[in-house]
């Protein structure tokens, strides 16, 4: 009864400080430039596995055996996944005329794990004149490296009469860990425009009466390895596109009735509504009731997307009625005046 009332008394005292909070949160969605840029002009893509699998991994021990049938061609055939996620999802951008998988492209690299030297420009132009392309996605590397824990545990099992007798089970984890390198090259400014390593990790058990055993009952590496790389591939190309997120921003709810009034409007999305009345209250007579309503217009501005009249109202909220809060908004403010004309750039 005691944790019952104290779980209460918590609870409703959340209550009590988020209804006096001073602000509100909202979100907006903005776009974001491209992480990667990669010009209008270049429409034709070609996609390259230059991994190779390493075939002189060490084995744990002896035992490890038992994986090479799963394990068969594992680098390789995940490798392909990779590339084959990437080619995926180059076509879903819509942002290409053509994109080619010129897997017949014979560029290996004997470094696992690592970033190859980068492809000369001579045979980055032949290639890309051959196959009738613009630019090169290069799967520089692809790795696993997989490693073996045991562990014991004390259980009965039934014997050959019905009685329990004790045994031990061995328990074995298995803990691949993927790692892929990408590159992209761009003939036309003999540029590497991007250069990204991704990696995870996998884990997988098995149990039985003793190590081997234990070892042969793991399952489905294979598959989630070739899952995972895949998804590596796919989530590649995205960088070169603008990005689409959610960001969050706070606004003031109080100083007077206007203010609450407002909540209640930008509360049923009557956003213009709002700003109305928090623009009466730019004139009060209170310097934290008028720095209040600044901040508010420079964020109804924002959402207009008018961040020059944002900034304006923001930096008079802090430098006119000393709000705080307005500082740190304006290098948000900024950051994102930045954003759109690197994103503008980007679209000519």
């Amino acid at each position: 009864m005691k944790t019952l009332r104290k779980l209460t008394f918590i609870f409703g005292l959340i209550t009590i400080l988020s209804s006096c909070s001073s602000t509100n949160l909202l979100t907006m969605s903005v776009t974001e430039p491209a992480i990667v840029y990669l010009p209008k002009s270049i429409e034709k893509i070609g996609v390259i596995n230059r991994s190779l699998p390493n075939e002189n991994k060490k084995l744990v021990e002896n035992l490890d055996k038992i994986l090479t049938i799963e394990g068969k061609n594992l680098d390789k055939d995940a490798a392909n996944e990779a590339v084959k996620g990437a080619f995926e999802s180059l076509i879903k951008t819509n942002r290409f005329s053509s994109v080619k998988n010129l897997d017949t492209i014979n560029l290996k690299s004997v470094y696992p794990g690592v970033f190859p030297p980068a492809i000369d420009w001579a045979s980055v132009n032949r290639i890309c004149e051959q196959n009738e392309v613009q630019a090169l996605f290069v799967l520089s590397f692809f790795d696993t490296d997989s490693k073996i824990h045991y562990k014991t545990q004390n259980v009965e099992v039934t014997g050959p009469l019905g009685v329990k007798i004790p045994a031990i089970e061995h328990h074995a984890t298995l803990a691949t860990l993927v790692k892929t390198g990408w590159r992209i090259y761009l003939p036309s400014e003999r540029e590497i425009i991007d250069e990204l390593v991704m990696s995870d990790e996998i884990f997988v058990t098995g149990k039985g009466i003793n190590p081997a055993k234990a070892i042969a009952t793991i399952a489905g590496r294979k598959d989630a390895v070739n899952r995972l790389s895949y998804n590596f591939g796919y989530s590649y190309p995205p960088r070169i596109m603008p990005n689409r997120i959610r960001v969050s921003r706070e606004y003031f709810v109080r100083g007077t009735d206007n203010f609450k009034i407002a909540k209640r409007r930008a509360q049923t999305g009557d956003w213009d509504g709002a700003a109305k009345l928090w623009a009466q209250e730019t004139n009060h007579p209170k310097s934290k009731v008028a720095g209040r309503a600044y901040y508010n217009m420079a964020i109804i501005n924002e959402i207009n997307g008018n961040l020059d009249e944002a900034i304006v109202n923001a930096s008079k909220s802090y430098t006119d009625y000393k709000n705080k809060r307005a500082l740190n908004y304006l290098n948000i403010l900024r950051y994102r005046i930045n954003q759109q004309n690197e994103l503008k750039r980007q679209e000519e």
